[in-house]
């Protein structure tokens, strides 16, 4: 095996021997990827292609004992070391160039006590993997909104999804997590043992280890929930947003939605004439009873006259999945976002402005509703603190070719500043992109959080070894 050129957490070159690296795959079950292998490219490829980084080396472990050692390496020889679980994160802190990345993606195990209502979910899996398991059971935990994600990012930056207004945040059903530090341990983060560490790691990112297992409760969902789309043309925005915030004040828990302006894709409701056109469609996944489904969402497709719709009983595992067609690998990437309270006259007639000028037909402005459960618990209660968010509104840009970067990224930043005066000022720490780590402070965390977290990470990674990632610096 050849020697290989490496970078160090200083910035210094280093070559790696062969023999070395001979010996690391040696010492582990799972592989050593070197920029001569075959699937080198692949592997270091993730799903926001606009990151486009060289590692020196790419270990994938195969269970906890591997990540020990991929850990122990690195810090013998000092590498930068990136961490990578499901490669969906939009800032692509999981490549590095020039050091280690530890891709986690061969460890999908999922595994579902039903009668204890709980499970236990490698690092690699996805919430495709998670949702299939549990949904066998009828169970479920809130995840995020697209199956390709990661379960493992998704978690440590809080993680929200379509059943979060009823049961909480992704942390919020987090039980127990095994985490290898900085100083090459495995530990248990939990209530009981090393809490901490366990109030860190929900909502503070990969700053403090590499979880290697998650342990989640489950709730009783489905296997259907009542769900759809009502697609209206976008002329109709400002009657369709203002008679959905009236309908909304009285929403119940069980019922999540998201207004979303874009260009109409072509979907198979839709007439061929409307694809292409610009539209604000109205999404919404109600947990409740099936029998009160149609009812409740009637209201919903009469703020005006919708162009077509969707709506009807669907297993929550593929209502899990909706929007996967639109967000597939391989695209090139730019969010900006607002944690918003209300959908005041101003967003609105703001987000409209922008929505009547997409630059391309990929990009959108999804506005999460959140709210119910999530805002019932103390703040304080996990690194994730902004409770008070009633709407995450991520500003998605998406397209494929580099010559449109700049009308892109200026179109996103453009729409994010003249929302600042609606917003609440905070951020969901998993929406950033890597251009903004001047958020990464009191505005992603709060100043108390932020000053507990950066004193979590003096005890647990005081050389700030796991810093590929929206960084968290240790307090001196």
């Amino acid at each position: 095996m050849r020697d290989v050129g490496a970078r160090t957490l200083e910035g210094r070159e280093v070559t790696l021997k062969g023999s070395e690296i001979e010996a690391l795959q040696e010492g582990i079950r799972g592989r050593v990827i070197t920029p001569e292998s075959s699937d080198y490219d692949a592997a270091r490829r993730i799903w926001n292609s606009m990151i486009d980084r060289r590692p020196a080396l790419i270990i994938r472990p195969a269970g906890a004992a591997d990540i020990l050692t991929a850990v122990r390496f690195a810090r013998q020889k000092g590498l930068l070391t990136s961490i990578r679980g499901g490669g969906h994160n939009i800032a692509g802190t999981a490549v590095c160039d020039g050091g280690l990345m530890v891709d986690l993606s061969a460890m999908r195990s999922v595994q579902v006590d039903p009668a204890a209502r709980r499970a236990t979910v490698e690092a690699g899996s996805t919430l495709g993997d998670f949702d299939r398991e549990a949904q066998a059971f009828g169970l479920a935990t809130p995840l995020g909104i697209n199956s390709t994600t990661g379960v493992a990012g998704l978690t440590l930056g809080g993680g929200g999804g379509w059943l979060s207004r009823r049961l909480g945040l992704t942390v919020d059903s987090l039980l127990s997590a095994d985490v290898i530090t900085a100083d090459g341990r495995l530990v248990k983060a939990s209530a009981q043992e090393n809490p901490d560490l366990f109030w860190a790691i929900r909502g503070g990112g990969g700053n403090f280890g590499i979880v290697s297992r998650f342990e989640f409760g489950l709730h009783p969902i489905g296997p259907e929930v009542y769900s759809g789309m009502f697609v209206y043309p976008l002329e109709q925005g400002r009657q369709v947003l203002e008679g959905f915030r009236d309908f909304w004040a009285d929403a119940p828990d069980e019922l999540t939605a998201a207004p979303l302006p874009r260009k109409a894709p072509p979907l198979p409701f839709l007439p061929p004439e409307v694809h292409g056109r610009d539209i604000l469609a109205l999404l919404f996944c109600y947990s409740g009873d099936l029998a009160r489904g149609e009812a409740l969402i009637r209201p919903l497709g009469a703020f005006g006259k919708p162009y077509g719709s969707l709506a009807g009983p669907m297993p929550y595992a593929a209502w899990q999945q909706i929007t996967d067609p639109l967000n597939p690998p391989g695209a090139r990437n730019y969010w900006k976002s607002h944690n918003i309270t209300a959908l005041s006259d101003g967003l609105i007639d703001t987000v409209l402005e922008f929505s009547a000028r997409l630059p391309l037909d990929q990009c959108e402005i999804p506005m999460l509703a959140v709210g119910g459960q999530v805002s019932r618990l103390p703040a304080d209660s996990t690194a994730y603190p902004h409770r008070d968010a009633q709407f995450l509104l991520n500003i998605h840009g998406r397209w494929e070719k580099p010559e449109d970067d700049q009308k892109v990224i200026s179109w996103a930043r453009g729409l994010w500043s003249a929302l600042e005066p609606y917003s609440t000022g905070t951020v969901y720490v998993n929406f950033m992109t890597a251009d903004e780590a001047d958020r990464v402070g009191p505005a992603a965390y709060g100043p108390a959080a932020w000053k507990r977290l950066t004193q979590v990470k003096a005890r647990w990674d005081p050389d700030n070894f796991f810093r590929m990632n929206q960084n968290i610096p240790p307090a001196v």
